[in-house]
C-alpha cells in the first residue's frame, strides 16, 4: 500500500510539472537549482548546481514505479549518476535540503 501511495505521489507530481518550491525567480520564470544533462540519456546523467550550491544537499532517484534506484547525500556541486544498472523509461529526481525538505523535483529519460 505505501508503494502504491509512493507512486501516485510520483505520478502526480510528474504529471502535473510543479516544483516543491521555486527557490529563485528570474523575469517571473522559475529557475531551478539542478541542471541536468543530457536528456533523454544513454550512459550516465549529470547534475550540476549552479551558483546557489551549498553542501548538505540530498538526491533520491525513483524509477516510474517509485522504487527508489539511487540515494546519494551530501551531494558535491556537480554529480554525475552511472546508468549501466538503469533500465529504459522514466526516472524522477528529488532534492532535499540539510533539513530533510524537498526543495526541487524533476524527471529524466533512460533510452537505450
Amino acid at each position: 500500500m505505501k508503494q502504491l501511495l509512493l507512486s501516485l505521489v510520483l505520478l502526480v507530481g510528474v504529471a502535473s510539472g510543479s516544483r516543491a518550491q521555486t527557490p529563485v525567480s528570474f523575469g517571473g520564470e522559475p529557475v531551478s537549482l539542478l541542471r541536468f544533462y543530457p536528456n533523454p540519456a544513454t550512459t550516465q546523467v549529470s547534475f550540476d548546481f549552479g551558483r546557489s550550491y551549498s553542501q548538505g544537499y540530498t538526491i533520491r532517484i525513483y524509477n516510474f514505479l517509485g522504487r527508489k534506484m539511487y540515494e546519494a547525500v551530501n551531494i558535491g556541486q556537480r554529480t554525475q549518476l552511472n546508468l549501466s544498472d538503469y533500465n529504459r523509461g522514466v526516472y524522477v529526481y528529488q532534492l532535499f535540503d540539510k533539513s530533510g525538505k524537498m526543495v526541487e523535483s524533476g524527471k529524466f529519460q533512460v533510452s537505450k
